[in-house]
């Protein structure tokens, strides 16, 4: 079973990263002040295979997931679909950002880019052969929020202080090079930290039913991801030339992370110099 088998996904102003037999990993971030001076405990979400896409699209024949756009496993940006590039320290990214299937994360993140919000942040967590983390104001992995918290775009309909609600698709999958949004492991808990899926290896064998995912998804599973994210957290983007750039950052020696306390801060952080909307169809 692949080591990345069970994910744990935390915010909070305390991290507990917690390593069962497969070794769990997180995506962590706490999007607001209050939660900054808070006691609150680490929430943790986790999965053993593909069981949260399953229920997520049981009510999808084989034959109807088959039929389904599936924009991530084309280059050419779309009807409904946005192109960014991400200047780093350690070279060029572009991706393009999915706003049909996840249009409050893709507003999120093209408003923050747009308003230079990520503009040099550090990649402050690094795991090779899972994935690399940004959008944190603090590099730390313990700020950040939306675009709806506060300032000129707020809407506590949108986001109370809290975050806001993820957006699941079927169209959608944590296959490599997915960018997603990292939250509390619960529901409408979305900020303004972002990660990308680097993993490589062939994880396929953590997908127990078949059936639940489109062919030609479960084909590209083969390339590498996290299927065990599908259906609890929101995909919104995808790299589309540059993953020699995700894998180096990945690959980066790691130290820990005096706030967190887990082993995955990067002794030199890769910074975002500056993220261009470049196209939106």
């Amino acid at each position: 079973m692949n080591k990345k088998n069970k994910i744990l996904i935390i915010l909070g102003s305390v991290l507990v990263a917690v390593f069962f037999i497969w070794e769990s990993v997180a995506i962590y971030q706490q999007n607001r002040a209050s939660e900054a001076a808070s006691s609150s405990s680490s929430t943790a979400a986790s999965d053993t295979s593909s069981s949260s896409s399953s229920a997520l699209n049981a009510k999808y024949s084989k034959s109807e997931l088959n039929n389904m756009a599936l924009p991530q496993l084309t280059t050419t940006i779309g009807s409904g679909e946005t192109k960014v590039t991400f200047e780093t320290t350690a070279g060029t990214v572009v991706a393009k950002i999915f706003n049909k299937y996840a249009p409050l994360a893709a507003e999120n993140f093209l408003t923050h880019a747009q308003e230079g919000y990520y503009n040099g942040l550090e990649f402050f967590r690094v795991y090779k052969d899972f994935m690399i983390q940004s959008g944190d104001p603090k590099n730390v992995g313990t700020g950040g929020q939306s675009i709806w918290a506060s300032g000129a775009h707020k809407n506590a309909k949108i986001d109370a202080g809290t975050g806001f609600k993820n957006e699941i698709s079927p169209n959608l999958y944590f296959i490599r090079g997915a960018i997603g949004m990292a939250n509390a492991g619960t529901a409408n808990t979305n900020g303004s930290q972002f990660f990308i899926e680097e993993s490589s290896s062939n994880v396929q064998a953590q997908i127990t039913d078949k059936n639940a995912y489109p062919t030609k998804i479960y084909d590209a599973y083969k390339n590498g991801g996290t299927p065990s994210l599908d259906g609890s957290y929101t995909v919104f983007g995808q790299v589309i030339s540059g993953m020699n750039i995700v894998d180096q950052i990945a690959k980066a020696d790691v130290t820990t992370n005096a706030t967190t306390s887990e082993k995955t801060f990067p002794k030199n952080p890769i910074k975002i110099t500056k993220v261009t909307v470049e196209e939106s169809k």
